[in-house]
């Protein structure tokens, strides 16, 4: 595995173990990743989110099976926001999903190894085209992966968000009638994932941004002043950790001209 690009800027957090514990909650209102019992896992997820993903992944796959949701989030996170290497990212992905699928063999009540599981999946068919997409049936699998992760954890708002987004992107990728017909792709469906998303979290700067991109995708350039608004929203919120930071970034590019 070649060598991870750091975050920048560096130090920008500076998270020790007690600080999360008290934030956990916060921090995790998104996904409801339960507190860690042991102080391994809590240095685990203080690497991830002071951003220091490579530790985090690192440390979360010494771990063993406790270790593999942080292991595979930080590993997202990274490649999708952080790692310019288009190959070396479809790569990251690819280790995610066998670890995902291997984790929820062991662990099939656990939400977030069905999420990362269609994090993982889903960034790796944006990198694909559409007919190989098909062809492996990723569609019908992330899908799958996040209304179960929903059905285990209502209160996943970054599941909601994440189905939300699946809806629109198909329906970009393919269109209404076959989206709806091969993966029951509807517009309402998207847009009711998101209002039930951010009736969970109503200040995810990821929510937003996704939002934004999804009304782009399934209405154009009539909702184009309403997404300019939403990204405007993130842009302004206040990161409390790496993740959020580069969810705000995100924003603040799509708002330059």
């Amino acid at each position: 595995m070649a060598n991870w690009t750091p975050f920048a800027p560096k130090g920008h957090f500076a998270y020790d173990s007690r600080a999360i514990k008290k934030q956990w909650a916060r921090l995790h209102s998104c996904d409801q990743e339960p507190l860690p019992d042991t102080p391994e896992l809590l240095q685990a997820w203080t690497h991830f989110h002071n951003g220091h993903f490579e530790e985090a992944h690192l440390l979360g796959l010494r771990l063993g099976p406790a270790g593999l949701t942080v292991a595979n989030k930080a590993a997202c996170v990274y490649a999708a926001q952080l790692e310019t290497r288009q190959g070396e990212r479809q790569s990251i992905y690819q280790r995610v999903t066998e670890r995902a699928e291997a984790q929820i063999q062991n662990q099939p009540d656990n939400p977030n190894a069905h999420y990362l599981l269609a994090l993982s999946l889903g960034r790796y068919s944006q990198g694909i085209s559409v007919t190989q997409a098909l062809a492996q049936g990723l569609g019908s699998k992330i899908k799958t992966a996040l209304e179960t992760t929903i059905a285990l954890q209502p209160l996943h708002a970054d599941g909601h968000f994440a189905l939300g987004s699946f809806h629109a992107e198909i329906i970009d990728r393919v269109g209404t009638l076959i989206g709806h017909m091969t993966y029951g792709a509807r517009k309402e469906v998207s847009l009711e994932m998101f209002l039930q998303g951010f009736t969970l979290q109503p200040r995810s700067p990821l929510g937003l941004v996704e939002y934004a991109a999804a009304l782009l995708m399934l209405e154009g350039d009539a909702r184009q002043d309403e997404a300019a608004a939403l990204l405007a929203q993130a842009a302004s919120l206040q990161a409390m950790d790496a993740r959020e930071y580069l969810d705000i970034a995100q924003a603040q590019g799509g708002l330059a001209p």
